[in-house]
């Protein structure tokens, strides 16, 4: 059998995670049949974001880095839109394979469908129904655009049908008649290939002197969050009275953007008690191996992270989530985690809840952790 080429874009941090999976995947079983040319838009530019992940990971370096870096929305994606578009030219490869919703999705995927190149989707499906959002318009382009769509869960699925795609479409698929495949999530394969690595590797519990199920794992990161001064105080202010109520320790990693936000949106005041508050601990961005010991070790998880409302799911804890709407409504409706947005009143709420129920139910709702070599199978019989 000959061999198919992929062009794999990767740009931020989630997605070079869950690039992981795919990478492991081809090298393991299907080095023989699938070559991968990784493409790296430098979205995320810090060390501490990307680089160290490959090497954690085990990824190969990418063969190209078109180091775009941060900047608006439009400046941003029209850099990776002229890169991607050269590579693409130059390799000629057979798909090219995205993910979840970034700016370095919607670019590979208008990129890629306008010069005929089948678009492959990992993590199709998902709808958070707010538009207001960046990456709810980048997704729903993607798939509109995808010739295979692959999809974590059934509500997902779901959420494909309703939009008009057919299940039943028969090949040759491409973009005007795509297949669409539910096929659980590359991140489940990740945590459990990483989680007994994870714990072989790293001291971060002993080095914050944390006590296994005892701390509560926050992470802040989206815009509409760090950006919105009334929602950041919210946010900080409900972690330093939890903190401060229930004598808990909650670690924050924090992105970097956050923390030169912090002194500028914050309350003077607020400020203050969170630098004086020893029972939180904010720390510099930790790698996916730290945080999947951090995660796998709480007692409960706060977080905006799509990625990380996913991992609380696998390792078994509550989650709390600091927005308006979730991708993910299956972990809602399976009653682990709640929907509370920048309500200081409701995360309160919601953290003495889940700090009395234990009774909580985790289906298994995201594939049996071998999704990626799924995907796998299904692109080597439909690309040519």
């Amino acid at each position: 059998m000959s061999q198919i080429k992929i062009l794999t874009i990767i740009g931020a941090r989630p997605q070079i995670i869950k690039a992981a999976a795919l990478s492991r995947a081809i090298r393991t079983s299907y080095s023989d049949k699938i070559i991968e040319v990784i493409v790296h838009t430098g979205q995320h530019y810090d060390d501490n974001m990307s680089k160290v992940f490959f090497e954690e990971l085990e990824i190969p370096e990418p063969n190209y880095n078109l180091n775009v870096g941060s900047g608006n929305h439009g400046s941003q994606t029209a850099a990776m839109l002229v890169g991607i578009e050269e590579i693409l030219v130059n390799e000629k490869p057979n798909c090219i394979v995205l993910y979840g919703d970034t700016n370095s999705t919607l670019a590979g995927a208008i990129a890629a469908s306008k010069i005929h190149i089948p678009v492959v989707h990992i993590e199709a499906g998902l709808r958070s129904f707010n538009k207001s959002m960046p990456e709810e318009i980048n997704r729903i382009i993607c798939d509109h655009i995808s010739t295979i769509l692959f999809t974590p869960t059934l509500a997902g699925l779901e959420n494909l049908k309703k939009e008009g795609f057919r299940t039943n479409n028969l090949p040759p698929y491409s973009c005007d008649n795509p297949v669409v495949y539910h096929c659980g999530d590359v991140m489940l394969d990740n945590s459990l290939y990483f989680a007994t690595v994870a714990e072989q590797r790293t001291t971060i519990l002993k080095d914050l002197q944390l006590e296994q199920g005892n701390y509560v794992l926050t992470t802040i990161h989206r815009n509409n969050n760090t950006d919105d001064s009334i929602r950041l105080n919210s946010l900080f202010g409900a972690l330093n009275k939890i903190s401060k109520e229930n004598d808990t320790t909650i670690v924050i990693p924090l992105h970097p953007r956050t923390s030169k936000l912090l002194p500028k949106n914050l309350s003077i005041s607020l400020f203050d008690e969170i630098k004086r508050n020893k029972k939180i601990k904010i720390i510099s961005p930790v790698s996916f191996l730290e945080m999947i010991v951090l995660e796998k070790n709480s007692k409960l998880i706060m977080t905006d992270s799509g990625g990380v409302q996913k991992e609380a799911f696998f390792f078994k804890k509550p989650c709390i989530i600091l927005r308006s709407e979730t991708e993910w409504v299956e972990l809602v409706a399976c009653g682990s985690a709640s929907v509370v947005d920048a309500d200081e009143i409701k995360i309160h709420d919601s953290y003495n809840y889940f700090s009395q129920n234990f009774d909580l139910k985790y289906p298994e709702i995201f594939g049996n952790g071998r999704a990626s070599e799924f995907i796998c199978e299904k692109v080597l019989l439909h690309i040519h």
